[in-house]
């Protein structure tokens, strides 16, 4: 499958941020192959995610290409939607998703919350992956809980059969390396969960800086990501 999952351990982690990271990468490094960048679902009012997806990122998709489905309530998919008297339609997600993949080389997919998270009432994120056979990487940020957080996700990616390539430390507030080793123990995770990391993004605050963010991601395992070569 020409396409990842950039998937979390939970709201707010940091997915728009590899998401955007990865993005920047691609369109800075790896033209002229096509990317396609997808939200899938979203809920809450407004448009952040998406509309920063279309005003900075050169994808040439309109506004259902990149979110199929959206629901104003900040409430988990299938409960957002019935909220507005609606269900959740795969299907339609499921078309958007098959067409860009037929049309473009690579296909950047940011989820919806974390593996666990619902997206119907019998399908969760990681079941979605295993579906669909989409390829994960997952995002943990560095503060208290992490491990247990990554631990955790891992051991629902491997009961769902999804699979997992690595993880990403993501720093979702200016942190030291000694904040990393502590809350976010690289090798630590990698022990408990038999999972790569893939490196560890560092704070950033502007999310429109490409070229600052494409110089991020040099610093992971870029070659786990993306299917080309880190640039000589």
């Amino acid at each position: 499958m020409n396409a990842l999952l950039i998937a979390g351990t939970d709201t707010r982690v940091g997915k728009t941020v590899l998401t955007m990271a990865l993005a920047a990468y691609w369109q800075t490094y790896c033209l002229p192959r096509s990317l396609g960048v997808m939200k899938p679902i979203d809920v809450g009012v407004g448009d952040a995610d998406r509309d920063r997806y279309a005003q900075h990122l050169d994808l040439h998709q309109s506004p259902d290409e990149i979110t199929p489905l959206r629901f104003e309530a900040s409430l988990v998919p299938p409960i957002a939607a019935a909220r507005e008297g609606q269900k959740i339609k795969l299907e339609k997600v499921w078309r958007v998703f098959d067409a860009l993949c037929q049309s473009r080389d690579f296909v950047l997919i940011e989820g919806v919350g974390g593996l666990g998270t619902p997206v119907t009432a019998e399908t969760t994120l990681a079941d979605l992956a295993w579906d669909w056979r989409i390829p994960i990487v997952l995002v943990v940020p560095v503060q208290p809980g992490a491990i247990a957080q990554a631990v955790a996700q891992v051991a629902l990616a491997q009961q769902s059969k999804a699979y997992l390539k690595g993880i990403v430390l993501n720093c979702v507030q200016p942190c030291t390396e000694d904040n990393i080793l502590e809350w976010a123990s690289p090798s630590l995770i990698q022990s408990l969960t038999q999972k790569p990391v893939l490196g560890c993004m560092p704070y950033i605050a502007d999310l429109t800086d490409l070229s600052k963010l494409a110089q991020l991601v040099s610093s992971l395992d870029v070659e786990r990501l993306l299917p080309l070569p880190v640039p000589g």
